[in-house]
């Protein structure tokens, strides 16, 4: 499933990517990526789910429930993104990187 994001995470995203893809070690971008994969996340949560929930107008009480819900797992999946992300090798993130352009298409 895709979705659309901002224009600047769209030029973030191409930028962390590049960085990554053309570093050295790209071990020295672990952490711009796992933040960056957090904040596509958010995005793709927002688009896929929240906006569509506050498109029907289920009620304050509802979205409030919702957003509140969806801010705890974000956080829960953000935390478990960058314990992952943080310890791959760089063929793994080069890998990770591979995969985000794909979607970027």
């Amino acid at each position: 499933m895709r979705f659309y994001h901002s224009e600047a995470l769209r030029t973030k995203t191409l930028a962390v990517l590049t960085a990554l893809e053309e570093a050295d070690d790209p071990t020295e971008h672990r952490e711009a990526l796992a933040k960056l994969v957090a904040e596509l996340n958010d995005a793709g949560m927002d688009y896929c789910f929240i906006r569509p929930l506050k498109l029907a107008k289920p009620g304050f009480l509802i979205e409030q429930s919702a957003s509140l819900g969806m801010a705890g797992a974000l956080q829960v999946i953000g935390s478990v993104v960058r314990n992952i992300i943080g310890r791959m090798d760089g063929p793994q993130l080069l890998s990770i990187s591979a995969s985000i352009r794909q979607l970027t298409l």
